[in-house]
């Protein structure tokens, strides 16, 4: 079933007709289906990119619900990539959904990527997949853009977008810089992130039991649904963007 274009009228007024074509040919692959990247997925959607490919192995769960715009009480328990995919549906049946259930990591990059995608976002607060994840997709020559840290954030004003050597006062993009410059990385990746200083009175002293990093556990921090949901509009805006550069209406 081909995309209903009288949902995208709008999109076409705004970026030209050209563009709103493009997009309906475009394959935009999300990791992380989240605070961040549930609203990546829904602004992606409702643009009318013609495939989404999710990435995602974890369940909805109680802790989801103060951030993540697939936590709502029928979907408890559910995996996040169907929780997604029926979302993407109810948008427009016509949107191609490629579900990858899975773990994004060494062991899955051949199999996630088997075929080509035209932007990545990486939407996963996780350190080591994260920087696995973007390290592959410089190693591949791919484009992505990538989500630094939106939690313990409450001012929209200090969120801005660029290259990862230029990011600073994000703790998590500190790291991912370290970590990459240990594998000969230093610019290249597009990134969003907040330059607001935050309070480490906003980490919690104990664990969820459903706070896990690939096996093992990890203190949930404070976060609000009003940042971590322009933190993945703005990176969905970021990979139309690069995904619709020669058409992109200026």
């Amino acid at each position: 079933m081909p995309i209903n274009s009288e949902r995208h009228i709008r999109t076409e007024l705004l970026l030209g007709e050209e563009a709103v074509k493009k997009l309906h040919k475009l394959n935009i692959t999300v990791i992380g289906l989240g605070a961040v990247g549930s609203h990546v997925v829904e602004s992606l959607a409702r643009c009318g990119v013609g495939t989404l490919r999710i990435v995602d192995f974890d369940e909805i769960g109680e802790s989801n619900f103060n951030r993540q715009l697939f936590a709502i009480e029928p979907n408890l328990g559910k995996l996040k990539t169907i929780a997604a995919q029926e979302r993407i549906k109810q948008i427009d049946s016509g949107i191609n959904v490629e579900v990858f259930n899975t773990l994004c990591h060494a062991d899955t990059f051949d199999e996630v990527f088997a075929n080509p995608t035209d932007v990545i976002v990486d939407a996963i607060d996780s350190l080591n997949p994260k920087v696995n994840i973007l390290y592959e997709a410089v190693t591949r020559k791919m484009e992505i853009v990538s989500c630094m840290g939106a939690a313990r954030k409450t001012d929209p004003s200090k969120i801005t977008t660029g290259d990862i050597s230029k990011t600073i006062m994000c703790p998590l993009a500190k790291f991912v810089r370290k970590r990459l410059r240990n594998r000969n990385i230093y610019e290249g990746i597009h990134c969003v992130y907040s330059t607001e200083l935050v309070s480490k009175d906003t980490v919690s002293e104990t664990t969820e039991p459903n706070f896990y990093d690939n096996g093992r556990l990890r203190k949930p921090m404070g976060s609000l649904p009003m940042i971590t949901g322009i933190f993945g509009y703005i990176a969905a805006l970021e990979a139309l963007k690069i995904a619709l550069a020669d058409s992109w209406k200026k």
